[in-house]
């Protein structure tokens, strides 16, 4: 079946007997010990956890799925899979949040953390050269939307390297690494497959054993679980996955052609390949107080973090997201201060487009009066 269909056909919970449509939500820590029983205490598992993780396997032709508490887990659970006094390559255009995880965690475990510009050849070519433990990518990367060939990268580091793939601006409806030559896949819940703002949650996938069973010993051992409720507000938001996607989508190209457009728009940072397209835009305006007038004078477009919602979103990402950069990782980082993104909901096109119009407009008109 399609993703389409199968998204609204979640399996059923197994032993349930009432028929129900929706799938039931077991909010029980525990569960009775019988002759047989596959279920004990909801930190090791839980049938609404278990379709859940059903249906995210099958959307990235995975053979694994698990759902952690936070995207932010489900990475520490994947990068702690590289041994004491490994090296870990990680692309330098990455969510500020990831730059402090690896910051927090390199030095307990003695990592060595090289950062890779991950659209220059050359710099890529090295990476034959450092024969890294993991090699992680967002692709596109957030926020400047850079682009990866998965294939490439693999041929790259050949097959001793685990190579990590983040593709939650995407979602597997439009790309899945595993396919491509990825060994984990991650994404954040929270966006686009939940869709709606209302959970915090991580996925990750792989169709290697084990890697599987080193992250479920350690997702059990630590209490990183996505709780019961949690699973089945993701198993809702992922029925609405396509309807959602293809709407946002439609909105966020046609928002590119008009920032294209705008005089007050410096540089558009959008994939050119539609396999690289998600329902996220930035823009830098050439002038920090120029954005910063963009996002105050938005309406439609709400100031918050994350993106993937039926709501759009505004943000300065060297105020928000990547404020979190260390200090001395900052310069690796290198998000313009003027850099300005833009997470496009299912909203009509119309309205939107007169927002967004409405506070370029006042800010070329301001730097027309100032010059």
């Amino acid at each position: 079946m399609r993703p389409e269909t199968f998204l609204v056909h979640p399996p059923r919970t197994d032993g349930e007997v009432t028929g129900s449509s929706s799938t039931p939500i077991y909010q029980s820590a525990t569960f009775a010990i019988d002759e047989g029983s596959r279920w004990d205490y909801s930190r090791s598992g839980n049938p609404t956890r278990e379709v859940l993780e059903t249906q995210l396997a099958r959307l990235d032709n995975a053979r694994f799925a698990l759902a952690f508490n936070s995207g932010v887990a489900a990475l520490a659970a994947v990068f702690r899979l590289v041994p004491r006094g490994g090296t870990i390559a990680c692309a330098s255009d990455v969510y500020g949040g990831t730059f402090r995880l690896l910051d927090l965690l390199a030095p307990d475990h003695d990592w060595r953390v090289e950062y890779v510009a991950i659209n220059d050849d050359d710099a890529v070519a090295k990476l034959e050269d450092l024969k890294p433990d993991l090699l992680f990518v967002e692709t596109p990367s957030n926020p400047k939307l850079i682009g990866s060939s998965i294939t490439e990268l693999r041929a790259a580091v050949g097959r001793d390297t685990t190579l990590v793939v983040d593709h939650s601006m995407l979602s597997p409806l439009v790309f899945q690494p595993l396919d491509q030559g990825a060994d984990v896949a991650v994404q954040s819940g929270t966006k686009l497959l939940g869709g709606h703002g209302d959970l915090t949650a991580g996925v990750v996938t792989t169709s290697r054993d084990q890697i599987a069973k080193t992250l479920r010993f350690r997702q059990n051992a630590e209490g990183t679980a996505l709780p019961p409720f949690d699973s089945w507000l993701l198993i809702r938001g992922l029925e609405t996955l396509p309807l959602r996607l293809e709407r946002q989508l439609a909105n966020t190209r046609a928002l590119v052609d008009l920032l294209h457009a705008h005089e007050a728009v410096s540089r558009v940072y959008y994939p050119d390949e539609q396999s690289q397209q998600g329902p996220v835009v930035s823009f830098t305006t050439g002038d920090f107080a120029a954005s910063k007038l963009v996002v105050r004078d938005t309406r439609l477009f709400r100031t918050t973090v994350s993106f993937g919602s039926v709501f759009s979103s505004i943000s300065l990402p060297c105020e928000m997201s990547h404020a979190s950069v260390p200090a001395q990782l900052r310069d690796v980082s290198d998000v313009p201060a003027d850099l300005v993104r833009l997470a496009v909901g299912v909203e009509s096109i119309d309205d939107l487009a007169r927002d967004l119009l409405g506070a370029l407009d006042a800010v070329a008109a301001q730097l027309v009066a100032s010059s």
